[in-house]
């Protein structure tokens, strides 16, 4: 199977797989996705979607988070992790919100990377999941992914984010991110990966050896 019959037999398995994508966390507009993606680091949506409801309900808009100083932040944050960052970071970013961008997240990725606790990873998913942009957010089960089914042997999700944009259409990049994800999670995890077992990997092949 060469290259090009390896994305379409990926891309037909994933549609397949996953006609709708969700997304996964938890939000009501670009604020609430944008603290939610930031909030998700090393940490589980599941738990993320558990903590958001009581940080929300005291502040769902920038100016409202104003409000709430960086400690009462980081007790409610602190079952996602990285808590110290993550609170000086919400706040950061909702008061350039507030100063820069008229209480908006703004929609492009230069004003969103400008912000605290804000990568391209995070500009992305807000680009594509609220705004409806083109975008290819790489997080770690779509790196994997993309390795082993011969992809793209990026040794960064940068790289891998730019040969994936490559062999994707731009319309379909917001969905299919979101199926790789998906896939990863229930079929092709980290740990534990047999590849007979993966719908994907058992026909394609895998850069791993055969457990």
């Amino acid at each position: 199977m060469n290259k090009k019959q390896r994305v379409q037999f990926i891309l037909d398995t994933l549609e397949n797989l996953y006609p709708k994508t969700p997304i996964p966390l938890d939000h009501t507009d670009a604020y609430t996705l944008l603290i939610s993606v930031l909030l998700s680091a090393q940490c589980t949506d599941i738990r993320v979607n558990q903590i958001t409801p009581k940080l929300f309900s005291l502040a769902k808009t920038p100016e409202d988070m104003l409000k709430l100083s960086i400690e009462e932040i980081r007790e409610i944050i602190k079952p996602c992790g990285l808590s110290p960052a993550k609170s000086k970071g919400i706040w950061g970013l909702s008061k350039m919100i507030m100063d820069l961008h008229g209480g908006s997240v703004p929609q492009s990725f230069e004003a969103l990377e400008a912000m605290p606790s804000v990568g391209h990873k995070t500009a992305s998913v807000v680009m594509s999941q609220a705004f409806g942009i083109p975008a290819f957010p790489v997080d770690t089960h779509i790196h994997r992914l993309a390795y082993r089914w011969k992809l793209s042997a990026a040794h960064t999700v940068i790289e891998t984010e730019r040969d994936l944009k490559r062999l994707f259409n731009p319309e379909i990049w917001n969905k299919i991110h979101l199926q790789i994800i998906f896939f990863g999670r229930e079929y092709c995890k980290a740990r534990g990966h047999n590849t007979g077992n993966c719908p994907i990997c058992s026909v394609i092949g895998s850069r791993e050896k055969k457990k």
